[in-house]
């Protein structure tokens, strides 16, 4: 007779534990006991400012009000990602969120716009309303452009991560998640199983649960360090090892978009919330030292430093199993890519919806911890390919990092999705993949790569027809822009937050 999983023991706070912990109170309610155990004494990372679209999905789920969400965490609007210099020294492009165009049918509008004969990549972002509103800064939250049945504004946002798993903790508590203060000294497993049978902390009280979910940031406190489960290393892909972060005083205009601008060895972030802005510059230790980080990070931000530099060493990759036993690890724990595309709190994310789906009702869960490493390892995968894609297409052969990254060898999954774009412009991309074709065009395009053709399809369209769909495309992407607010404007009325004291 088996017994269903009852408690759970969430180790570690931060975004990952507290996430967890308001995400599974609010799903499963009084069937599932919570405790999470942090100490005061264990600083999180916390440097995450930035996310994707899919967390206004779970801040939804949670019940979360945008404009108050936005006010706890000192947020902003998020349209994109700029990357400047990436190709070339004075280059730039932006990876969008949304739609660009429209698709006609079973075309895709990339094909009608390759049909088109364009002079320039660059003429393709005429054709994205996020790019557009992003340039000009400006946010309204549109679902759909007036008086069409074209998608609106797709958004993201900049907040303080650490405000959020501190509006994050209030939530659960409130809804009967118990906090225990207290630093644990050891791990003891299970003889005969290998599981993990209770967690000592340092002032002689004992936890023991049933599931335990690792949320203890790099150390990796259960799945690394007790299960020992090994760590599969990216950083023959992925060169950057180091970051250095950097807040400053509040700039404006906020723009509503991260900007990443390269540098010799790696490439430097600005995020703008509210009451400060982000910075941070991330790079390769073989190719520069700290010192020469940190004092190109300085000549990088725009306003005055608050507070200290924070310097952080990772290793790209991932564990090779994220649940193990009867833990899961979450977060920083489970695995860590580089803050380039701000998919961490996004793999926070999707592990814990992940887990909800693959919850079990009992303590035999041979096949949904098969299933759950599975779908995890294909998603790191997908994630880390697209991560290696604005390395490898780059033509800085100016410098010897940059230069290394566009000769080396990449997995063989973006070998193919890379020869697959450059001769027919076709994308192959898994319905349940993070990065849509839109991403991963904007990407390829933005780096220089070309479809030699477009699909057959779009040959239905003369190139008058094409020629006048291609106009009034952007001249109402123009219109829509021209009427939004200002973003500061939209901040200020809707969800401007408290100033710090």
């Amino acid at each position: 007779m088996t017994t269903a999983i009852k408690h759970l023991v969430i180790v570690g706070g931060g975004s990952a534990g507290w996430m967890a912990a308001a995400m599974l109170t609010r799903m499963m309610g009084e069937q599932l006991k919570i405790t999470l155990v942090e100490s005061d004494e264990i600083a999180t990372v916390g440097v995450g400012e930035a996310s994707i679209p899919p967390l206004q999905v779970f801040n939804r789920a949670l019940g979360l009000n945008e404009y108050e969400f936005l006010k706890a965490t000192q947020g902003t609007y998020k349209l994109g990602i700029e990357f400047e210099h990436w190709l070339t020294q004075g280059q730039a492009y932006m990876h969008a969120f949304g739609a660009q165009g429209k698709d006609l049918a079973l075309t895709p509008f990339r094909h009608l716009w390759l049909n088109s004969n364009p002079e320039s990549t660059n003429d393709y972002w005429r054709y994205s309303l996020n790019f557009q509103a992003a340039k000009a800064n400006k946010f309204q939250p549109l679902a759909q452009l007036p008086g069409t049945d074209l998608p609106g504004v797709t958004h993201a946002y900049h907040f303080d991560a650490g405000l959020y798993g501190k509006l994050l903790s209030k939530y659960s508590q409130q809804r009967g998640v118990r906090r225990i203060e207290g630093k644990i000294t050891q791990v003891v497993l299970d003889k005969e199983s290998g599981n993990i049978d209770y967690l000592d902390l340092a002032d002689g009280q004992r936890v023991r649960g049933d599931l335990y979910l690792d949320c203890s940031g790099f150390r990796g406190l259960l799945i690394k360090q007790a299960l020992k489960v090994e760590y599969e290393d990216y950083s023959q892909w992925l060169q950057c090892d180091r970051a250095i972060a950097m807040p400053t005083e509040a700039s404006q205009p906020r723009r509503p978009y991260t900007r990443a601008t390269a540098h010799k060895a790696g490439w430097c972030w600005q995020i703008p919330l509210q009451h400060r802005t982000g910075n941070g510059i991330v790079y390769s230790s073989q190719y520069m030292s700290d010192d020469e980080a940190l004092s190109l990070l300085k000549k990088h931000v725009d306003s005055a430093p608050i507070g200290k530099p924070r310097t952080i060493q990772f290793t790209p990759g991932r564990v090779a199993r994220q649940w193990q036993n009867n833990c899961v690890s979450l977060g920083l724990a489970s695995g860590f890519l580089e803050p380039l595309e701000s998919t961490s709190l996004h793999l926070i994310q999707s592990g814990i919806i992940r887990l909800i789906k693959l919850f079990p009702n009992q303590k035999n869960l041979d096949a949904l911890r098969a299933e759950f490493n599975r779908q995890s390892a294909e998603e790191f995968e997908q994630i880390r390919d697209f991560i290696i894609l604005h390395y490898k297409l780059n033509q800085r052969d100016y410098d010897p990092f940059w230069r290394h990254c566009r000769e080396m060898s990449v997995p063989d999954t973006l070998t193919a999705k890379m020869a697959l774009f450059s001769a027919s412009g076709v994308i192959n991309c898994p319905q349940e993949s993070l990065f849509s074709e839109s991403a991963w065009t904007q990407v390829m395009l933005g780096q220089g790569l070309m479809p030699s053709s477009a699909h057959p399809l779009a040959g239905a369209l003369s190139q008058e027809q094409t020629a006048e769909l291609l106009h009034n495309l952007n001249r109402i992407i123009t219109k829509t822009t021209d009427a939004m607010a200002s973003h500061d404007d939209y901040l200020k009325q809707h969800c401007a937050a408290q100033s710090e004291h």
